[in-house]
C-alpha cells in the first residue's frame, strides 16, 4: 500500500478495474467526516473475492461517497480454513477475541454456549462489524464469518467430518498443541468458558473422533489468553 493510500475499507461489491462503488452511509461518514478525505484522494477497498483494489473519491456529498476503481493492489489469497470455537465472555473481552482472532487468521468464529458460559446471548451483527474492522486494520484482504451462538451439544452433533477439532484443556499431560497441530487439513480450536467444561461436557467432547486434546502450557489462562494464544500457537505451525 502506497503512501497515498488515505483508508482501507471492506465492501461488499464487485472490484474491477473501471468499476465504481457507492459506499454505505457509515463508511461515508468516516470518510467525510472522521478523515476528512475530499474528491481525488485514494482509498483502498477488497471485498474478500477480487483481491484488494485502489479506488480514487470521485464524489464527496450530501448524496454519498463515490469511490471509482483504477488498479488492483494485491490479488486475492486463499481464505484460512481455521476455525475458532470459543464460549461467549463479558462484554469487552469478547470483542478482544474477535479483533485478535482476526489479526490472527480465524476464518469462521463460532461463540458455544456451555453450563457454565454466564453470557448467553450474543451480539452477532456488532461482533461482525468488530471483525471487518479489525480486517481493514491488519490488511487482510478478507473478513471472518461470524457465525450464529450455538449450544456445544449443536456444534458437537453438526462437526464436519474432516475437520480436526483441538480441545484447549487445562491440563499439563496433553500433547503441546505447537507439536499436534503439525500438518495440512481443516481444524478448528475449542476454548472453553471461566470456570472450564463440566465433566459430563468433556465427557461428550472426548466421544467425537475428530477431537485431539492439547495443552496450552503449565499456567491455567483466561478465556481470551488462551484464544489468542492458541491461534497464535496455530499460525507459526501452519502459516495462517
Amino acid at each position: 500500500m502506497t503512501d497515498t493510500i488515505k483508508a482501507r475499507l471492506h465492501v461488499t461489491d464487485a472490484l474491477s478495474a473501471g468499476g465504481s462503488v457507492m459506499l454505505a452511509d457509515d463508511q461515508a461518514h468516516y470518510l467525510r467526516h472522521v478523515l476528512r478525505l475530499e474528491a481525488g484522494q485514494a482509498v483502498a477497498l477488497f471485498n474478500g473475492r477480487d483481491g484488494e483494489w485502489r479506488a480514487v473519491i470521485a464524489e464527496a456529498g450530501k448524496k454519498g461517497v463515490r469511490l471509482n476503481l483504477e488498479t488492483q493492489l494485491r490479488p486475492q489469497q486463499p481464505v484460512s480454513d481455521v476455525w475458532l470455537c470459543f464460549a461467549p465472555i463479558k462484554q469487552g473481552r469478547i470483542e478482544m477475541i474477535v479483533e485478535k482472532a482476526t489479526e490472527l487468521g480465524a476464518g469462521r468464529l463460532l461463540p458455544v454456549i456451555t453450563r457454565r458460559t454466564q453470557m448467553q446471548k450474543v451480539n452477532t451483527e456488532r461482533l461482525a462489524a468488530h471483525a471487518r474492522e479489525a480486517a481493514e486494520q491488519c490488511e487482510r484482504l478478507d473478513v471472518p464469518e461470524v457465525a450464529p451462538a450455538v449450544t456445544l451439544e449443536k456444534l458437537l452433533q453438526d462437526w464436519p467430518q474432516g475437520r480436526k477439532l483441538f480441545l484447549c484443556a487445562e491440563r499439563n499431560d496433553a500433547p503441546s498443541l505447537l507439536a499436534a497441530a503439525k500438518g495440512e487439513g481443516p481444524c478448528a480450536l475449542l476454548i472453553g468458558p471461566e470456570g472450564g467444561f463440566a465433566p459430563e461436557e468433556l465427557t461428550q467432547i472426548m466421544a467425537l473422533s475428530q477431537v485431539v486434546t492439547v495443552s496450552l502450557g503449565p499456567r491455567i489462562l483466561r478465556a481470551e489468553t488462551a484464544a489468542i494464544a492458541a491461534l497464535a500457537i496455530l499460525q507459526s505451525v501452519r502459516q495462517n
